[in-house]
């Protein structure tokens, strides 16, 4: 994945934009020594490294802002960072730039449980919100697998959504509103603690804008009451396309659970020894959750238990317990985690429409074959948000090429079939070059018109989103 050339000038000018940072951070809040700034050189896009020249931990907006105007006036580019968790090469670093980190920005900064909604600084972590609200019966929604780790700033520049967002949405719908500071430092509030703010939507403009357009720091989001309960329910099929089937036919039903997953042989088997679910033993396994009052669950799991009939699957097993739930989706939570005991792999994130699934996922089979690479297949199969796990081996070479290339071809096949590039990753590094495989140059030309009005100079998250030779182009006319 090429990157672009560090920039010598902005290198030699290391020494004063040093002093400068310092000048507005506490001491440990400003990192320069190699050994040091390595601790940031990638994202969860581990294939992809390099040091930042600098990285940076502010605590405020205040200090947010400061950072910025700084690296605004030096012509320094800036890649903001959440927790790290990125898997699209999002918060990868270019070596003249400042990593801007908002890891110590973690505070919850108001509960307003009578209008449902907590303001909460962006650098804590996507769990932690739930954990603030649930002792008094509420939770937040958005639930990625790496809810544990990543943070609301990272959620909202991708526009994560979960396991559950078949029900509940994704970021975007559970944002209300963000304090935000632009490049040269200006600090701006769209939206807030209501539904539906007045004129242009630029809320909807910043959920998923991948830190091109600005820094969130504080995130105003919706929070809710927790259901009265929830059960999962296991159901084993004897092939990929067959469990698709099924899906289908339950969203084609009007059937809403709150949640349907998908994890083929490989998954169901790395998982189970990772998390002792009791997944069932079979080619295809969904996990279905429902929830609401006891007969509203009664009800749906019987609606859904005659579509999958239909579909003759070989296990049908509803969580006895608590517990037994609670393990279920540590298991699933954990699939990504498992998968990287066994073997290198690259995931990758598309959306297709539900029907498409039974043709996708025999088509990705194929391509399995074709490659010689292995492929684990884990996702959001209520929403069509596939999550494919290439297995390659990273002491191989030409191994990541190959991966690479079959990742592309699985990305545009999402397309073909009318779905898109990404469901809830982004698109980084990873999928910037196949942005033209989705949208023709006047779509492209709009969306970098608009990067244009708000960081006019192009010095936010470089290298990332649009394909590079077009990024390039735009960042020296803007020069």
């Amino acid at each position: 994945m090429q990157m672009p050339q560090p920039d010598a000038e902005i290198i030699a000018r290391k020494p004063r934009v040093l002093a400068r940072l310092q000048e507005v951070l506490p001491p440990d809040a400003v990192i320069s020594e190699e050994a040091e700034t390595r601790a940031y050189e990638c994202d969860a896009l581990t294939a992809y490294r390099c040091p930042p020249m600098i990285a940076v931990l502010p605590s405020s907006t205040q200090e947010v802002s400061d950072v910025l105007r700084i690296c605004h006036e030096e012509g320094v580019p800036v890649v903001p960072r959440g927790s790290g968790t990125s898997l699209a090469g999002g918060a990868l670093p270019t070596a003249d730039c400042v990593i801007l980190g908002v890891a110590r920005m973690n505070e919850v900064l108001e509960v307003d449980y009578p209008n449902r909604v907590i303001r909460v600084q962006t650098g804590r972590t996507n769990l932690s919100v739930t954990g603030a609200v649930e002792a008094d019966g509420f939770f937040y929604a958005p639930d990625p697998s790496s809810q544990l780790a990543c943070a609301i700033a990272g959620n909202v520049a991708m526009n994560s959504g979960g396991a559950h967002c078949l029900k509940y949405g994704v970021t975007t719908n559970n944002l209300l509103g963000v304090t935000m500071v632009q490049m040269d430092g200006t600090v701006v509030e769209l939206g807030g603690a209501y539904l539906d703010a007045g004129g242009i939507d630029l809320l909807g403009v910043i959920c998923g804008s991948e830190g091109q357009l600005g820094v969130v720091t504080e995130a105003t989001l919706r929070i809710l009451h927790k259901p009265e309960g929830a059960l999962p329910v296991l159901m084993g099929f004897d092939s990929a396309e067959v469990a698709g089937a099924c899906v289908a036919d339950i969203i084609k039903a009007g059937v809403l659970p709150v949640a349907i997953e998908f994890m083929d042989r490989m998954l169901i088997e790395v998982c189970e020894d990772f998390a002792k679910a009791g997944y069932p033993q079979c080619e295809a396994l969904l996990i279905v959750e429902v929830e609401g009052a006891p007969s509203e669950i009664a009800h749906q799991l019987s609606l859904i238990k005659k579509i999958a009939e239909r579909h003759d699957p070989v296990a049908m097993q509803e969580a006895e317990s608590a517990d037994q739930a609670a393990r279920i989706w540590a298991g699933r939570k954990a699939a990504f985690s498992a998968i990287g005991r066994v073997n290198d792999y690259m995931c990758l994130d598309g959306t297709i429409p539900v029907s498409e699934l039974p043709y996708v996922l025999r088509r990705i089979g194929e391509m399995s074959k074709q490659y010689g690479l292995a492929v684990g297949n884990v996702f959001h199969a209520g929403d069509g948000n596939m999550h494919p796990l290439i297995c390659y081996d990273a002491n191989k070479p030409g191994d990541l090429e190959i991966c690479e290339e079959m990742g592309a071809e699985i990305l545009k096949l999402c397309v073909e079939v009318g779905g898109c590039l990404t469901g809830e990753h982004g698109v980084g590094i990873e999928k910037r070059d196949l942005m033209s495989h989705q949208y023709a140059p006047a779509d492209l030309e709009a969306q970098m018109a608009v990067k244009d009005v708000f960081d006019p100079a192009w010095l936010l998250n470089p290298a990332k989103v649009f394909p590079l030779d077009a990024s390039d182009t735009r960042r020296m006319a803007a020069e």
